[in-house]
């Protein structure tokens, strides 16, 4: 998804910042409100997600998400598929073009549902080679009953609670390691929204 506007104050280069974390965290909305808030206060901005508007995201959302469980290598193989085709043919034009982007899930996604299956991280980490390092990665943390009870429709084949469990474990992991930095997400909207902006604009500040 791509929402551009009027021409905005560029920043001197592309910012790449990822929304994550499990299944109702919120992070749809959020990227959405930081993409705007952003936009306030000068920068320009677009939004994308995955698994992306392409040919094989499109393939991953209708047939693999709201089908039959495939193996989770398989998932793994075609989620990074999705990944080098959304890098190159929307992320990395916007990036040269100066534009900050806001990424409704990442790389961290494949290493903690993937992972959280007991497929090696180190394996998922080697398939994913080509993928660039966000600026910013920030995960939405929500206890998965909350999470799940904000879903709306028909739940994928990764929204199970016992999964969701273990997904959240996994990304609590990526932030201990310092790859990702938590933002309490079962709050007030606008107390979320205020805490990720803080942190975007935070870094802005110190490296734009």
């Amino acid at each position: 998804m791509i929402d551009e506007q009027a021409e905005l104050l560029p920043v001197k280069k592309g910012f790449f910042f990822v929304l994550d974390g499990i299944d109702g965290c919120g992070k749809s909305l959020h990227s959405r409100i930081l993409s705007d808030e952003l936009r306030r206060e000068g920068y320009k901005t677009v939004r994308t997600t995955e698994p992306s508007n392409g040919i094989v995201g499109q393939f991953i959302k209708s047939a693999i998400l709201q089908s039959r469980k495939v193996s989770p290598e398989i998932e793994v193989l075609l989620f990074a598929a999705d990944r080098f085709d959304h890098l190159n043919r929307e992320v990395l034009p916007l990036l040269e073009r100066g534009i900050i982007v806001i990424s409704d899930r990442y790389v961290h996604a494949s290493l903690a549902y993937q992972g959280a299956q007991d497929v090696s991280v180190d394996w998922i980490r080697q398939v994913n080679s080509f993928a660039i390092k966000p600026d910013l990665s920030i995960y939405l943390d929500v206890r998965p009953e909350i999470g799940l009870r904000r879903k709306r429709g028909r739940p994928s084949v990764l929204e199970t609670l016992e999964l969701q469990r273990k997904v959240r474990d996994a990304f609590l992991t990526l932030v201990a390691s310092g790859e990702m930095v938590a933002v309490d997400a079962n709050g007030p909207i606008g107390q979320v929204k205020r805490r990720i902006l803080s942190l975007a604009l935070d870094f802005l500040k110190h490296t734009g």
